[in-house]
């Protein structure tokens, strides 16, 4: 089976594009993928490589996620499509077992030419002016099959599968019986024009187990056959063998040899409600897991308004939370715009169903129109819909929102979906709580952090600088990630750039005590070594425990030469005029805060006009398990590579999230500096200045 993904310019989300030889229904979790989600087609996108999983176990290991959703035995590639430098989308491809544990070099060509010519399509249709964009639903590629039989040979075939004493019948991709011979019929126990078109899971109550799903999910999966044995009530005993393919599954069932053995799985009794089925239940414990690694409410709202309306069928839904007193809309998927403007702003005090469900703490169902205005005033209904479901969301008793969920024909709410989907209440409510409380803290954190890094950069006659500071993707986005820009006179100025070590509150409060250290030393004139030196002996003081790298950077724009020293920091990069860059290679130094009496050397280097010096934390080239020389050598390459003339232009080249071999674990700090040689050029005029 095969899937195909874009990525619209512009966006961090891939989008599903197209299906091949399996249910829409079962890769609906996977319709909307972030591009830092830990799932093989976005990290085969980051990385820009084939990944290769060659086992269930190897999928468990390197991506629980997916391997909890798809618990079964099969082999899956996934490869990006670039257009330059750019990601556009991947394609994924599963086999079966069957297949080597390896992919050959033929396939792994065939799989990269793949990629290189939608990419070529993509990039024809967008310079033509019609980009190719994903639709709201995947389309599903039929596999290319024998073409459609003459009447004779249809016939013959029907007359073939009647003549066979056994059951036999075809399920299409999405689980729907398509054929059955009379045999099959007589065998279930209904009529076949009954059961064309209905799962068989669905349509016969004995088979109301999702045990029996999750089998016809396994073989469309695994691509293996698989046995499954059920009781026909009263006391008859069937065997099914599924045999998998391409375009569906073939069933054949016969009576069984013995009776149910004791790990065989029972169908509800006759009467009872269906239980949920394997793949609604799949699709909550995805759900379940994707909100656990939720970390804002904005978040939370995303992963349920592109997870619910594909996997759970309604055609609107809507995600509506507790803002002074009312009911605003959070976020939406099905609704058009200007519909929800009435729905937003609902007083929590109000009769409308998303209020009082909020109030009473109880869902409301309404299976149709009639039952909706039976409840409410007929002037509550504005959205044409045909059934509801309001499903409030609280937690330890305290309202946090209600959500909405809208179908586009009457819909019967069965006792096990009305407990499914309060279930699911129940978990999105969880998350958005603890989405808005880690929301706080990370709002409280980041006015910490701005408050310690400079408001803004001194101004410096000829001198540009440009300045980024982006923290880590996780946890209270804090750190001790430090720069600042020191004015010394008017043709001399100071640069400083440091990484405390740690990721909390201790951190950034040492962060602001080395910084104005630096600061201080600086103004009064102390060399680059001595600076360091000093600031050293003050954590030594402070007995933090932590530990600090600093690059100390001194530049005389008059010689045009910058002095520099290093207590363990990442080199700096120099890119020359004519665009030749280098690693520059300082004495690395030791980290601040370790040995009291530690000298620290000063290394000169010339910088003439028109040079970029590019001082950076080690966020932006460390990535776990990378060589972090060679992420060095390759960010030298991207300053030497890049066009852009303005510096917060090349700020945001060197810093975007496509130029990272994978979402940054560390906080980024990246300080540019060039000279222009407009400044003063002579000691008078910079005695005058600072006179």
């Amino acid at each position: 089976m095969g899937l195909v993904y874009l990525l619209p310019p512009g966006e961090q989300v891939l989008r599903l594009a197209v299906v091949s030889g399996v249910s829409r229904s079962i890769a609906a979790p996977w319709a909307r993928i972030p591009l830092d989600a830990p799932i093989p087609v976005a990290v085969a996108i980051r990385h820009q490589r084939i990944v290769w999983l060659a086992s269930q176990e190897e999928m468990a290991r390197q991506y629980p996620r997916v391997g909890l959703v798809l618990p079964y035995d099969f082999r899956l590639a996934a490869a990006p499509v670039v257009i330059g430098a750019a990601a556009r989308g991947g394609i994924v491809l599963l086999w079966s077992t069957e297949h080597p544990p390896e992919l050959s070099p033929r396939e792994r060509h065939v799989l990269g030419a793949s990629c290189r010519n939608v990419g070529r399509l993509l990039r024809q249709a967008a310079d033509s002016g019609r980009p190719l964009l994903p639709r709201d639903e995947p389309r599903l590629l039929r596999p290319p099959g024998p073409g459609v039989p003459g009447p004779a040979v249809a016939r013959a075939a029907f007359e073939f599968a009647e003549r066979f004493p056994e059951g036999c019948c075809s399920l299409n991709l999405e689980g729907r019986i398509d054929f059955l011979n009379s045999a099959a019929a007589d065998l279930v126990g209904a009529d076949a024009a009954t059961l064309l078109g209905t799962r068989p899971w669905e349509s016969l109550p004995w088979l109301h187990d999702p045990v029996f799903e999750d089998r016809y999910r396994a073989a469309m999966i695994a691509r293996q056959p698989t046995t499954f044995t059920a009781r026909r009530p009263p006391d008859t005993w069937l065997s099914f063998r599924l045999f998998p393919g391409a375009g569906g599954v073939s069933v054949h069932i016969t009576l069984a040899a013995t009776e149910g053995r004791p790990e065989t799985a029972q169908g509800a009794p006759e009467g009872a409600e269906r239980p949920a089925g394997a793949t609604a239940l799949y699709h909550l414990t995805h759900l379940a897991a994707v909100l656990s690694e939720a970390a804002g409410a904005d978040e939370v709202v995303e992963l349920v308004a592109d997870q619910l309306v594909p996997a759970f069928g309604p055609g609107a839904l809507a995600l509506m939370t507790v803002e002074d007193g009312r009911l605003r809309v959070a976020g939406h998927r099905g609704y058009p715009a200007e519909l929800l403007g009435r729905y937003d702003a609902v007083p929590l005090s109000s009769g409308h169903p998303a209020a009082r469900v909020l109030a009473t703490g109880v869902p409301a169902f309404f299976a149709n129109p009639v039952d909706l205005e039976r409840a409410y005033e007929p002037a509550l209904r504005h959205d044409q819909m045909a059934a509801w479901a309001y499903l409030p969301l609280t937690v330890s008793g305290n309202a946090v929102g209600t959500l909405v969920l809208a179908y586009d024909q009457p819909h019967a709410f069965t006792s096990p979906e009305r407990a499914l989907l309060t279930s699911l209440a129940g978990l999105i409510a969880q998350a958005l709580d603890r989405a808005r409380l880690f929301d706080t803290q990370r709002k409280l954190a980041h006015s910490l952090q701005t408050g310690l890094l400079p408001h803004r950069l001194a101004a410096v006659p000829g001198l540009e600088v440009a300045a980024r500071y982006l923290p880590a993707g996780r946890g209270l986005d804090i750190g001790g990630d430090f720069y600042d820009l020191i004015r010394c006179d008017r043709a001399d100025a100071a640069a400083a750039i440091g990484d405390v070590q740690g990721h909390n509150t201790t951190a950034a409060a040492l962060m602001g005590q080395v910084r104005t250290a630096v600061h201080t030393h600086a103004t009064a004139g102390a060399a680059p070594g001595e600076i360091l030196s000093r600031t050293n002996r003050l954590l030594i003081d402070l007995d933090t425990d932590l530990f600090t790298s600093c690059l100390y950077a001194h530049l005389d724009l008059s010689r045009q030469e910058v002095r520099i020293a290093s207590a363990g920091h990442p080199p700096p990069l120099l890119r020359r005029p004519d665009g030749r860059t280098e690693i520059l290679g300082l004495p690395p130094g030791l980290l601040l805060g370790i040995e009291p009496d530690t000298d620290y050397a000063t290394t000169v280097v010339p910088l003439e006009p028109g040079c970029v010096l590019a001082l950076y934390t080690d966020g932006l080239v460390e990535a776990p398990g990378a060589d972090i020389g060679l992420a060095t050598a390759a960010l030298a390459r991207r300053l030497a590579d890049a066009t852009d003339e303005n510096l917060e232009d090349l700020a945001d080249t060197l810093t975007a999230p496509t130029a990272q071999p994978s979402p940054p674990t560390d906080d980024i700090a990246l300080l540019l500096l060039r000279p222009t040689g407009n400044g003063p050029t002579n000691r008078a005029e910079r005695a005058a200045g600072s006179g």
